[in-house]
C-alpha cells in the first residue's frame, strides 16, 4: 500500500513562501502593530469600515467611520493620499476589510488591513470607545498574556 505525502517535498517552496509572507505583511498589519504606532504617533488613518450600528456600538480612539461601500464617493474628499491607511472590520471572519482595502487600493492609497480587526483588538486589551466615552478594556488571555498585578 503506497502512501502520498500531505507534505511532499518542493525545492521552490521556500523561495515561494518567503514571497508569500513578505506579500502578507506588506498589506497587512494587527492590533498589537497598529496600536504601537498610535502610541507613537506614527501618521495613519485608521479606517472602520463596518455599520453605523457596529460603530455606535464600539470602535477604536481616532478611526475614521466610512463603511466600505461609501468609500468610492467620500476617500478622495475626505482622506490625504499621502498618509498610510489601515482599514478593519468585525473579526478574522468577517472580509469587509478586505472589500474597504481594495476600495481605497483601487483609489490610489497605500493601504493594510487590520488582522483580527475590532474583536482582536479588544481581546487584546487596546482602548475602545463609543459615543459616551471610554468602554472598559478586556484582557483575553487566549490572545495576549494577561499578567497578574500584586
Amino acid at each position: 500500500m503506497s502512501t502520498v505525502s500531505s507534505f511532499p517535498s518542493d525545492p521552490d517552496q521556500p523561495r515561494d513562501a518567503a514571497a508569500h509572507f513578505a506579500a502578507r505583511l506588506r498589506f497587512e498589519t494587527d492590533p498589537s502593530d497598529v496600536y504601537t504606532a498610535q502610541k507613537q504617533g506614527d501618521a495613519v488613518t485608521l479606517i472602520d469600515v463596518r455599520s453605523d450600528e457596529a460603530w455606535r456600538q464600539g470602535r477604536i480612539p481616532g478611526a475614521l467611520h466610512m463603511p466600505y461601500a461609501e468609500m468610492p464617493e467620500r476617500a478622495l474628499a475626505e482622506l490625504d493620499p499621502a498618509v498610510p491607511v489601515v482599514v478593519y472590520c468585525w473579526s478574522p471572519g468577517c472580509n469587509a476589510g478586505h472589500k474597504g482595502a481594495l476600495a481605497l487600493s483601487t483609489l490610489g492609497f497605500t493601504v493594510r488591513e487590520m488582522i483580527g480587526g475590532y474583536e482582536y483588538w479588544v481581546r487584546s486589551g487596546q482602548p475602545t470607545e463609543d459615543d459616551s466615552g471610554p468602554l472598559e478594556r478586556v484582557f483575553d488571555p487566549l490572545t495576549m498574556v494577561v499578567r497578574k498585578r500584586a
